[in-house]
């Protein structure tokens, strides 16, 4: 009788075994699944309108009068046989640029024919976004510069965008992670690719643990429920993107947790186009263990 019971008792264990390894497999590829739906959604972003593969220009305006147009003589040569050789030009003033258009030429703001309009003032709360053909443009600031970001809704980098190359995705990089919220608000130093330092609020500084190790991020504040980390690690010299990766995280719960995903670590607009001011991570977030997870470097995959 005592066999049977023992027997019984095996079996039991080994079908519960059975059905926990079948749960935690079907687990892992629903978040399988999950990750790649989120990276098929950046995809589609990155090719979109507003995404980062569009860009053809970056143009930093002096004060005073900068002429634009597809001439190479203009202080801003636009995208050849898209636009008119001589198109107008930006007037500056004091952080206020205006717009001049060539009477030959049309440009729209938003659907509507412009020929002289300020289209950046610093107080203003939506500024315009200029169209002519194919390309689109509108001001963008950075401390104490004012310059023209130019898309081309037709661009060749889009039509041959092959995708990222990235790392397996591993749920073991998905990891739990405390929020220490300092008791007074902190700012930390984040330096772009321009060179320019500015200090930004963090509220608080990630704690988890990797391998038996502790290690912190600190975080950005994004203005939504989430924050924003930009890190670097080891895998900076030769598989990932040199300037370091960025992530987005949740806003702590109750408890102050929250949980880090890097799977989902992701490239710098800088990986894509020479015509983005990405930030730069602050030596605190230079990670010592090789994040093994996430996107590898874009350029790794056009040559």
């Amino acid at each position: 009788m005592k066999t049977v019971v023992v027997l019984f008792s095996l079996s039991v264990i080994l079908v519960s075994c059975g059905r926990k390894s079948h749960e935690d497999s079907r687990d892992v590829e629903a978040y399988k699944a999950e990750i790649e739906l989120w990276h098929q959604q950046r995809i589609t972003e990155l090719k979109g309108a507003e995404g980062w593969l569009n860009l053809a220009g970056l143009f930093w305006l002096k004060e005073g009068i900068n002429t634009f147009g597809s001439d190479e003589w203009n202080d801003l040569v636009f995208p050849k046989e898209k636009i008119a050789a001589k198109a107008g030009f930006f007037m500056v003033k004091s952080g206020v640029v205006q717009m001049n258009v060539l009477p030959a030429v049309e440009i729209v703001d938003r659907g509507i024919a412009v020929k002289e309009k300020v289209i950046f003032h610093p107080d203003s709360v939506k500024n315009s976004l200029l169209a002519h053909g194919s390309l689109q443009w509108f001001i963008i600031k950075r401390d104490d510069q004012v310059g023209i970001r130019l898309r081309d809704l037709e661009s060749k980098a889009v039509e041959e965008f092959a995708g990222i190359e990235r790392y397996p995705v591993d749920p073991q990089w998905k990891v739990s992670a405390k929020v220490e919220i300092p008791e007074t608000q902190r700012k930390i130093r984040i330096t772009n690719v321009l060179g320019q330092t500015t200090d930004q609020r963090s509220p608080g500084t990630l704690v988890f643990t990797l391998n038996d190790k502790e290690y912190k991020l600190d975080a950005l504040e994004d203005g939504k429920d989430e924050l924003f980390i930009i890190f670097g690690d080891p895998t900076n010299e030769k598989e990932t993107y040199p300037a370091g990766r960025y992530m987005y995280v949740k806003t702590p719960d109750q408890n102050g947790m929250t949980e880090i995903d890097f799977n989902k670590a992701y490239n710098p607009p800088c990986a894509f186009t020479p015509f983005a001011t990405c930030p730069l991570p602050p030596a605190q977030n230079i990670l010592s263990i090789a994040v093994l997870a996430g996107e590898k470097n874009y350029h790794l995959n056009t040559h």
